[in-house]
């Protein structure tokens, strides 16, 4: 890619990428490391701490290895990775940079994905709120705690600004530390596109491969029918399966591809002047899906969330896992002594409520069921 051209592709960093160079300071100074970067630094540093291996056993839709192909939430987080990686490279952007964003986005996502989280902001609401992208920021700012000299992963403050900005349709930013008007920088909206475009598409291939829906059940959308019709040309005569699998895959596809697409005529809009600080200040997001797709795309993500998110066997045990998340937090606040020590230490100063929050948001799905049938009776 050149930097006067987003559509054409070499590795030369473009006028409107972050940079190392623009970075910012880290809020602990610390040398420069012999051969790594900055953000490939971050990165690492996220890969290591112990709420991105919990990861594993986090839902993402599904219970996590109840079924060995469901994903879980730490192989979306590596889903978004690679897809934000390829926008990436495609838009001239800093791939570390991107890669560390995509694997933290979900570092502060309760147990049993969204419905743990609507359960913490409710109890919450009184107490400071609960909101799994400023989670995700307190986890590497502060709950990780890896090093003698201080709290926190002491990550860079791009990469903690694109963490706070995190937005999709069913992530909305919420944090003081980044308050203004100002857009993300553009490696962190490409994160919040790849993030859409991998749940859409693995959520769909998960209900369809559990059986929790059907394709003829699809026939009515606009996506599905693109990338079905795709497939069943590519591959005539072929049996369902591969052609739903194939199906699936179009779907993130043609997403992609047009958001890139579109992505490349915001920067163009910009013109001459296009840098890091015209991205954030454009007014909206420049990596967007364009007015031609996005209906298509909301029309599809409406339907899971009727017929899979909140439908069936999902419905109940959003309402059971819901009530374990309660019970616990009702256990926890009525004996404080119950949360292991190093959290008993910070009551004084954080207060009983948050400091129960923080240790529930941290657990796995099993691990929080265990505790629910060890200490409530």
């Amino acid at each position: 890619m050149t930097t006067e051209d987003p559509s054409s592709s070499v590795s030369q960093p473009a006028l409107w990428a972050v940079t190392e160079a623009d970075g910012g300071e880290r809020k602990y100074p610390e040398e420069a490391h012999a051969y790594r970067t900055c953000f490939q630094r971050d990165r690492d540093r996220i890969v290591h701490c112990t709420a991105f291996r919990r990861l594993d056993f986090k839902t993402q839709v599904f219970v996590p290895h109840e079924h060995d192909h469901f994903r879980t939430r730490m192989t979306h987080t590596l889903e978004v990775a690679l897809i934000a990686r390829t926008l990436g490279r495609a838009l001239g952007l800093n791939e570390d940079l991107i890669e560390a964003v995509a694997l933290a986005h979900d570092l502060g996502h309760s147990p049993f994905g969204h419905g743990g989280e609507a359960v913490l902001a409710k109890l919450m609401a009184e107490h400071g709120g609960f909101e799994h992208n400023r989670q995700s920021l307190r986890v590497v700012d502060y709950l990780e705690h890896p090093y003698p000299d201080f709290r926190g992963l002491n990550l860079t403050q791009v990469v903690r600004e694109c963490i706070a900005r995190h937005e999709t349709a069913y992530d909305t930013p919420a944090c003081s530390d980044f308050s203004d008007d100002l857009q993300a920088p553009l490696a962190g909206q490409v994160v919040d596109a790849a993030d859409e475009i991998a749940y859409t598409s693995a959520d769909l291939e998960d209900a369809l491969v559990s059986g929790f829906i059907t394709t003829a059940q699809l026939d009515d959308l606009e996506l599905w029918q693109r990338a079905w019709g795709a497939a069943s040309q590519q591959y005539p005569g072929a049996r369902e399966i591969h052609l739903r699998i194939r199906a699936c895959k179009n779907v993130l596809e043609i997403m992609a591809s047009d958001l890139l697409e579109t992505t490349v005529t915001g920067i163009r809009a910009l013109g001459a002047k296009a840098s890091p600080d015209t991205v954030r200040r454009a007014g909206r997001k420049c990596a967007h899906f364009s007015d031609a797709l996005a209906p298509a795309i909301a029309n599809l993500q409406k339907f899971l969330m009727d017929n899979v998110y909140e439908a069936g066997e999902n419905r109940r045990r959003n309402e059971e896992t819901q009530r374990i998340i309660t019970d616990l937090f009702s256990r926890y606040i009525a004996d404080g002594s119950l949360l292991p020590e190093r959290y008993r230490r910070r009551i004084d100063t954080e207060g009983l409520h948050r400091v129960v929050c923080d240790y529930i948001a941290g657990m796995t799905d099993r691990y929080c069921k265990a505790q629910h049938a060890e200490i409530i009776s």
